[in-house]
Formats: structure tokens, C-alpha cells, sequence
């Protein structure tokens, strides 16, 4: 499958079961971890991609997750630290993630939390800003698909 704009990613999340649409999205934050150095997201990633994660444990990797964006966001909010927010833009997006059911409305919004996070890290790098992080997104989705497809 071929997605080559918002409207086509946006239908392809919207076309997963729960559990893919999770699996997806946590694949798709997991391209700007490395903007954060917070193990409670990668660990509540880790979590999501997993379809026999139950309630309790999404509950707390849920509570560490927003801890995590909690302190981003109290870090960064007095100054204009752009890395500190590109950290907090990747802990929101892990926060849809980490629910039992994500709709396709969260994935989509965990997604553009992502690519604010790389918006940040371009500006923070003196950078201008593109839509490479959109079409990015659009090639890790696909990647997704197509490792799907193969199976039952």
C-alpha cells in the first residue's frame, strides 16, 4: 500500500483493528525516541506494541508515560528549550499509545504530537522546518502494512 498524503494515512490507521492501530502508532513514535531520554516512554511503547498487554499493565505505563510529560512539560514551560519540548511532543504521542483502545482519531493525534517533536528538534538545530517528518511517517506506516500483510 502506497500513502502519499494525510488523508490516505489517516484512512489506513482508521482501517487497523485496536491492536494494530497501538501497534502502528507505538512503530511510528518509535521513529522519535531518540528525542527523548525518559525510559517510562520507551517502556510504555515497548508495552503497546504487545496485544496481549492487559488493562493493568496499560494503566501503569499510562501513569509513567504522563509523568513523564508532566515533568517535560514543567521543564520547558518557562523557556523556549525546544529539545526539552521535543521530549515532551514524543511523551503525549506515547500517551495514546498506552490506552486499551486507541481510536483512529488517537493514533492520528499521536502522530502529529510525533512530528512536533521533529519540528522542535529542526528548530532547536537551527534548521527550517518541511514536511519530511510527514512523509517519513508515511513510509514507517506503509513499513508496517506491508509486514502485516504476510501475516495470518
Amino acid at each position: 500500500m502506497r500513502i502519499t498524503n494525510d488523508q490516505e494515512f489517516k484512512a489506513a490507521l482508521a482501517a487497523l483493528d485496536n491492536c494494530s492501530r497501538r501497534q502502528a502508532t507505538a512503530y511510528l513514535i518509535r521513529q522519535a525516541l531518540d528525542l527523548t531520554p525518559d525510559t517510562r516512554v520507551r517502556a510504555g511503547l515497548d508495552l503497546a506494541v504487545r496485544c496481549d498487554a492487559n488493562e493493568a499493565d496499560l494503566a501503569v505505563a499510562a501513569s509513567g508515560v504522563n509523568s513523564a510529560r508532566v515533568a517535560t512539560y514543567t521543564q520547558c514551560g518557562h523557556d523556549a528549550n525546544w529539545t526539552c519540548q521535543a521530549s515532551h511532543f514524543v511523551a503525549r504521542a506515547a500517551q495514546e499509545c498506552v490506552k486499551p483502545e486507541i481510536s483512529a482519531s488517537g493514533a492520528w493525534e499521536a502522530a502529529m504530537q510525533a512530528r512536533m517533536a521533529r519540528i522542535c528538534q529542526a528548530i532547536a538545530a537551527g534548521e527550517g522546518t518541511s514536511n519530511r517528518e510527514a512523509e517519513a511517517q508515511y513510509r514507517a506506516l506503509e513499513a508496517y502494512l506491508n509486514s502485516k500483510e504476510g501475516q495470518p
